[in-house]
């Protein structure tokens, strides 16, 4: 038996600058499933993409998914790829599984909560403040590193990384502290700041940007009332759903999500093409 991958459409190179393209995955010949890759929006051509790779079920289960992927992985090196990034849903186990086989190393996950009842009270002692013009500037920067090594440890270079940054600061904070539906808080303790808190309040959810704790103020609790916080302006926001992304590796932070009900709704991994 050959699997193979037979085009179904043109290359498509796409206004946002990115080309793809869809194929058939073949057994001699016979279709069993498709494949639909494409190169990087955000991290350029030499990052490729599988969006979507599926077989039917009458062939499932016999290592058809894993030879296509295979020939995926080639097309894209074809393409001068030097990377592959995958996205898994957090449902599918055999998914992830199939992944990891082949080589693809867990670079993070998307988690999300559902809100029900009246939103949470912050512990005795603490308020929450609008973040300040002043500190504004210097969080701005220190978020961009903190994001960017994050990037950096996990196979990005770091032109891609720092190029990240400055995209997502432009595209989600144009404004600064007046973009619209961006909220960003400083908790503090007894008058005194012990952390950050950037909530979007995108059309459908809630989403935390970025929730960071001092250093000298860590291991107290903060990062869970940091993210009762969040529920609070979700809630206050119209929103009954509050999503999140985290770095593999982050133990504490996946630790502090589970426990407060959040579950994994995506699992994005990577591999080097070499």
């Amino acid at each position: 038996m050959t699997t193979t991958l037979r085009p179904s459409e043109p290359l498509q190179y796409n206004a946002d600058g990115t080309r793809s393209r869809r194929y058939q995955v073949c057994v001699n010949g016979r279709p069993v499933g498709g494949t639909h890759l494409s190169t990087h929006l955000e991290f350029g051509p030499a990052v490729g993409r599988v969006t979507e790779l599926h077989i039917e079920g009458p062939d499932r289960g016999r290592g058809r998914g894993a030879v296509a992927a295979l020939a995926a992985e080639e097309v894209l090196r074809g393409w001068g790829c030097k990377r592959v990034e995958v996205s898994v849903p957090g449902d599918a186990a055999a998914a992830l599984r199939l992944a990891t086989a082949l080589g693809y190393v867990l670079r993070s996950r998307n988690m999300a909560k559902r809100l029900d009842g009246a939103p949470p009270r912050l512990p005795a002692g603490f308020v929450a403040r609008p973040m300040a013009e002043a500190e504004y500037g210097p969080w701005l920067a220190a978020d961009g590193e903190r994001f960017a090594a994050h990037l950096i440890e996990r196979g990005v270079s770091e032109a891609e990384a720092y190029a990240k940054v400055d995209q997502a600061h432009a595209q989600l904070l144009p404004d600064g502290l007046a973009t619209e539906n961006m909220l960003l808080s400083i908790l503090e303790q007894e008058g005194v700041p012990v952390g950050t808190l950037w909530v979007g309040l995108l059309p459908e959810t809630a989403y935390v940007f970025n929730v960071e704790v001092y250093a000298g103020r860590r291991g107290r609790g903060h990062g869970r009332t940091l993210m009762l916080l969040a529920e609070t302006l979700a809630a206050e926001g119209g929103r009954d759903r509050v999503g999140l992304h985290v770095f593999a590796g982050n133990d504490p932070a996946e630790r502090l999500y589970e426990s407060l009900g959040y579950e994994t709704t995506q699992y994005n991994l990577f591999k080097k093409l070499v």
